[in-house]
């Protein structure tokens, strides 16, 4: 079995793809060698990919703040993303967040795959349409599969939710409320999910 270390030493000279020569630097996932939940992500943000760490930037805290409601202590938890590089626009001096294509998912798929191998977690969870698409290998809507549980390409038990940047582009405070608690019951659904 290989060691995460070893993983993310590799993942940090990775070239498979053009994102690399925009971006700062690889973002690896961070969390304990043997969690028993992963969240997977899309790609790292401005804020992750100047910091080196993901989901340290405004839908990080917003992670942090549901996982915590949900009952599950994030430093128990592995979280990392589909892709590693940051994928952006540059509009004036601001760097505008772009969704990586199907062939940037597929070509990063290696790293999430090595990740979850050496970890084993007891389940995965799909942070978003990207993630979920990386994880099965084809696109998987979120809103049909949302809150129930999928078994990845891989074998392994999962659960696909919306990734927290969601809730950040939802204008009004009541929608943008109500869909906080039904990403919070997502989490306690993953938290079940995890323990049986």
């Amino acid at each position: 079995m290989e060691n995460l270390g070893h993983i993310r030493e590799e993942a940090r000279h990775c070239t498979a793809c053009p994102l690399y020569k925009h971006a700062t630097q690889t973002v690896f996932g961070e969390g304990p060698a043997k969690a028993k939940i992963v969240l997977v992500g899309e790609q790292p943000g401005d804020s992750e990919d100047l910091a080196g760490k993901p989901f340290v930037g405004p839908a990080g805290q917003i992670l942090d703040r549901a996982l915590q409601d949900a009952g599950i202590a994030r430093e128990k938890t592995y979280v990392t993303n589909a892709v590693k590089h940051f994928k952006f626009e540059p509009r004036g001096k601001r760097r505008i967040h772009s969704k990586p294509n199907a062939a940037e998912i597929k070509i990063c798929h290696q790293w999430i795959a090595r990740e979850l191998a050496a970890i084993a977690p007891d389940l995965v969870i799909a942070l978003g349409a990207t993630a979920a698409q990386s994880l099965m290998g084809k696109a998987m809507p979120v809103g049909r599969n949302r809150g129930h549980e999928v078994t990845w390409r891989d074998g392994r038990r999962g659960l696909i939710t919306v990734h927290p940047s969601y809730l950040l582009r939802i204008p009004d405070a009541e929608s943008k409320a109500r869909e906080y608690k039904a990403f919070v019951r997502d989490l306690k659904q993953a938290a079940k999910l995890a323990a049986t």
